[in-house]
C-alpha cells in the first residue's frame, strides 16, 4: 500500500507545477461542471466533483471525497481519507483507490483496473471491474448484474492498520452477480453467496450459500 505515500507527494507537485488544461488546489473543493473536459485534477485538503457527461484525466485528493457523475470518463482515481463514488454509466480507465473511505460503483460504472481500499466498504450495483477488488476490513456487497473480473483479495491486517474493527467483514454476492478469479481471504471473513451467483474458485474460508 505504499502506492498511497506516492499519491501525497504526487498532489503536493501537481499544486506546485501546474500545467495546461490540469485544475489544482490545496486548501478548497474543486468541481468540473456537467460537460466540461479538463486534464488531472488534484487537491489536498478537500472534495472533489466531476460533473455529468465531464472528462478528465486523473482525479487525486489526500483529505476528501471524489464524486464522479453520470456519464463522465476519468482514467484514475485516488484518494487517501475519503470515499469515491462513481454515478450511473461512469467510466474509469484504469485503478480507483483509496485508504479510509468506501468505493461505491451505480448502475453500468465500469472500472477498467481494480478496486482497492483499506479501510473501507465496497459496493457494486449492476456494475462492472475489470481487475479485480481488494479490501482489508471493509465489507464487499457485490449487487445483481454487476461483473468482477480478477477475482477478490481481502488481505490480512497488518500492524499498521490499527482503525480495523474487530467485526467480521462481511462478503455478499448476489443472484446474477459474476466474479471471475480466485477470491482469496488472508483472514476470517463471512462469506455469503447467493444461489444464481457465478463465482471462481476459494482460498482461506467456506461460503454461506444463501437463497
Amino acid at each position: 500500500m505504499s502506492r498511497y505515500l506516492a499519491t501525497l507527494l504526487f498532489a503536493f507537485s501537481a499544486v506546485a507545477l501546474g500545467s495546461s488544461g490540469n485544475i489544482s488546489r490545496v486548501n478548497s473543493n474543486i468541481t468540473v461542471d456537467p460537460g466540461q473536459q479538463a486534464g488531472d485534477v488534484s487537491t489536498v485538503n478537500g472534495s472533489i466533483r466531476i460533473g455529468d457527461d465531464a472528462r478528465v484525466r486523473n482525479v487525486e485528493t489526500v483529505n476528501g471525497s471524489i464524486k464522479i457523475g453520470q456519464r463522465a470518463q476519468a482514467q484514475e482515481a485516488e484518494t487517501v481519507n475519503g470515499g469515491i463514488w462513481l454515478a450511473e454509466g461512469t467510466v474509469v480507465t484504469a485503478d480507483v483507490s483509496t485508504v479510509n473511505g468506501g468505493l461505491t460503483l451505480g448502475i453500468g460504472a465500469r472500472v477498467d483496473g481494480g478496486l482497492e481500499t483499506v479501510n473501507g466498504d465496497l459496493v457494486l450495483d449492476g456494475a462492472m471491474v475489470r481487475e479485480g477488488l481488494a479490501t482489508v476490513n471493509g465489507d464487499i456487497r457485490i449487487g445483481a448484474g454487476s461483473r468482477v473480473d480478477g477475482g477478490i483479495l481481502v488481505e490480512k491486517p497488518s500492524g499498521w492498520t490499527w482503525q480495523k474493527s474487530q467485526r467480521l467483514p462481511r462478503v455478499t454476492i448476489e443472484s446474477g452477480a459474476v466474479v471471475n478469479g480466485t477470491l482469496k481471504f488472508e483472514r476470517e471473513v463471512e462469506l455469503r453467496v447467493a444461489d444464481g451467483a457465478v463465482i471462481g474458485p476459494i482460498e482461506g474460508v467456506a461460503p454461506q450459500r444463501v437463497r
